[in-house]
């Protein structure tokens, strides 16, 4: 399992709208081949920042599955727009206890 990390800044104003198109594009992310759960949560003290949690089956499925697919353009055109910049996405695998 690879945990997917994305730090999205919304541009202030936009976070209610960003919060229903994420709402609206939840289903196709969740949808994808490989995709385990999704989970987007709002910073407290900053609430113009977003992280997204997506569990996947693996980077491939991630880049392949979605990215490299119709999906990704379809999620992009919902959230997009709110975006202040581009998000930092990176992938993160548990450490053994």
């Amino acid at each position: 399992m690879v945990l997917e990390v994305a730090l999205i800044d919304v541009t202030p104003g936009h976070e209610d709208a960003f919060a229903a198109a994420y709402a609206q594009a939840y289903p196709i992310l969740t949808g994808t081949e490989g995709c385990r759960s999704a989970r987007m949560t709002r910073g407290v003290e900053s609430p113009s920042r977003f992280v997204l949690l997506v569990e996947w089956d693996s980077v491939e499925a991630h880049d392949v599955n979605f990215r490299q697919s119709d999906r990704f353009p379809q999620w992009r055109a919902l959230i997009g727009p709110h975006f202040a910049g581009p998000p930092l996405v990176e992938h993160f695998v548990d450490v053994p206890a």
